[in-house]
């Protein structure tokens, strides 16, 4: 019976006025269904000042709270496990990190510290606490550090509801087909949602980068978050329209707009079919040229993804997964135990494994006390630098890579390089590494795994030749390399739009980074953001690039378009490119033979 109502209102849309709220795009699709509202009220956090004799109590009953928000999130870890199985994993990580927060840790030692030498109540120095620790992440003008403040204050909150006594309230039941709407959407809400109910999810608060954009996708759910103003035009049953490939939430949407959406959602569909009947074909292009198409990982979430995309291999595994989201730092034994399943997942395929990336925008917490302020510039400590200055962290990460190896094909990816000297330092370190391995007669991989280098850096596209000599392949980043070439920061929304991979100094060192490949006939691949999207294959391709690795989703758009491709006739058309200064006259002939001008 609720299933008619809801078509019957599907079909009948409410007299209000279409309101549109732009966001920003989290997980790509279409969602239409009822609104269901939560509502995420501030809660009121009582003061007082204690008598010293009653500061043991007070510990005792924050402990008692932190004791009963651990037995929660545990609870919720074992609900997790029934969702789908890339979700489960990544609700299990996230929640994981929070159930670490609660154990030991900077939060919890403040929060006693401050009972004891402030003499106040504990939902007073839990709430001072927090904004400390969020204002001192806030501080460094980092968008990742930005989302670990969410994630101290969604796990303070869990024990702040507990010291006060206010029941800690979910998204479930919901009604069937039902489109979540809040202030704000945290990982832990998201482990209590049963996607097989929940159409699509859209909240005020939250950005691309935090963990429930990463969950959003995991379950596959249309999201868009960041939708300011939207609670104020939303309410309990509103028909919605979350588009979360463009960041868009169509509120109390006219019959024409229903009827708009529901046949993209048709031709998405339509879409999806056509290009999972690629996933056995090759990547081949018309004369006869075959590609090959790896995948860039994220996550370990991602593996099934990888897999059914038809991936030959992973041509870029970004490690930065163990290092972030915790206090401290894995050890050999956990990213040993991490890569072993990644590399027995893919089944033979090669893994890249790139070396830890810390910096920029990547920060660890577990870091920041080490290296400070520098490893969050883009100009500062990180990548190899970072590796080679802390030696016992790049070394516990290099034994791990081997003994991995012993049971698949792996290389090594060297982030950030800058310099020749770099690389055969980084070298020396692994060969020393392999060597009291061999001692002690722990098996790992054999030969010992090719050693590459990231060119995203000017530096090392124009030393390219020399790189050659020292390395086993080359990894061409475009999206470091286009930043710092035109010296851009992505994240400065006043600049973002002259970043421009088209410019023709980027194109001249990609061109000049695989000549020398080439030259020296070592592999090259280039793995950004470009290598994804079929507008610039032809322009890769026809650079003489024949190794592509990209977002898992990606593989099958680009491979449609290698399959359509003559591989002289985009050759001719990238030397055209190349011989051109201007952007405009770059992009019209690229998009003239992609039948786009």
């Amino acid at each position: 019976m609720a299933d008619d109502q809801n078509r019957h209102d599907e079909e009948t849309p409410g007299t209000r006025p279409e309101t549109v709220f732009d966001g920003l795009a989290v997980a790509p699709g279409i969602a239409i269904g009822e609104a269901h509202l939560r509502d995420c009220r501030t809660l009121p956090i009582p003061e007082y000042r204690l008598a010293t004799n009653r500061i043991p109590a007070e510990q005792q009953r924050f402990a008692a709270a932190v004791a009963k928000t651990r037995r929660q999130i545990g609870a919720l870890r074992t609900k997790a496990r029934g969702l789908p199985d890339a979700a489960a994993e990544e609700v299990g990580y996230i929640l994981d990190a929070y159930h670490h927060m609660l154990s030991g840790s900077r939060l919890i030692r403040g929060v006693e510290s401050r009972i004891e030498t402030m003499r106040i109540n504990a939902e007073a120095a839990l709430e001072a606490e927090i904004q400390e620790i969020s204002a001192g992440f806030m501080a460094m003008k980092d968008s990742y550090l930005a989302q670990r403040a969410d994630d101290i204050c969604s796990v303070g909150n869990r024990v702040l509801q507990n010291l006060i006594g206010e029941p800690t309230r979910g998204f479930t039941p919901v009604p069937k087909g039902s489109v979540i709407v809040s202030d704000q959407i945290t990982p832990a809400d998201a482990a209590q949602m049963d996607p097989r109910r929940v159409e699509g999810m859209a909240a005020a608060l939250g950005g691309a980068e935090g963990h429930t954009a990463i969950m959003a996708r995991a379950l596959g759910l249309p999201t868009v978050l960041g939708a300011s103003n939207l609670l104020s035009g939303v309410r309990n049953g509103t028909m919605l329209i979350v588009d979360g490939g463009s960041g868009r939430v169509i509120a109390d949407p006219t019959p024409e707009t229903l009827a708009l959406y529901r046949r993209r959602i048709e031709d998405l569909q339509r879409k999806q079919r056509a290009l999972a009947r690629l996933r056995k074909r090759p990547a081949t292009t018309t004369d006869g040229t075959d590609i090959l198409l790896q995948a860039n990982m994220e996550l370990p979430v991602e593996l099934t993804q990888v897999l059914q995309a038809g991936a030959m291999g992973i041509g870029l595994l970004r490690t930065e997964f163990m290092f972030m989201n915790r206090e401290d730092l894995p050890d050999e034994e956990e990213q040993y135990d991490l890569l072993t399943s990644l590399i027995g997942g893919m089944g033979g395929q090669p893994v890249t494994v790139r070396t830890l990336d810390i910096g920029g925008e990547k920060i660890a917490v577990s870091l920041v006390d080490e290296v400070g302020s520098s490893a969050a510039s883009v100009l500062g400590l990180r990548g190899i630098r970072l590796s080679l200055k802390l030696r016992g962290l790049f070394e516990t990460q290099i034994r791990a890579i081997l003994r991995a190896g012993a049971h698949g094909p792996v290389r090594i990816l060297l982030p950030m390089v800058s310099s020749v000297s770099e690389v055969r330092r980084a070298r020396e370190s692994i060969k020393s590494v392999a060597g009291r391995l061999r001692r002690r007669g722990v098996p790992i991989a054999d030969p010992l795994p090719p050693v590459g280098v990231m060119i995203e850096v000017p530096g090392a596209a124009l030393a390219a030749d020399a790189m050659a000599l020292a390395a086993d392949f080359f990894s061409i980043g475009s999206n470091d390399l286009t930043m710092y070439t035109l010296a851009i920061d992505r994240a400065d929304e006043r600049v973002a739009y002259l970043y421009d991979p088209l410019h023709p100094a980027v194109l001249r060192l990609i061109q000049f980074a695989t000549q020398a490949a080439l030259r020296a006939r070592i592999p090259v691949s280039m793995c950004g953001e470009v290598a994804g999207d079929p507008r610039f294959t032809a322009l890769l391709l026809g650079l003489g690039i024949r190794d592509l690795s990209m977002s898992a989703h990606s593989i099958p758009r680009v491979k449609q378009r290698i399959r359509e491709l003559d591989l002289a006739a985009a050759t001719q058309r990238a030397n055209q490119i190349l011989e051109q200064t201007d952007l405009g006259r770059i992009a019209t002939l690229l998009d003239d033979f992609n039948g786009l001008a």
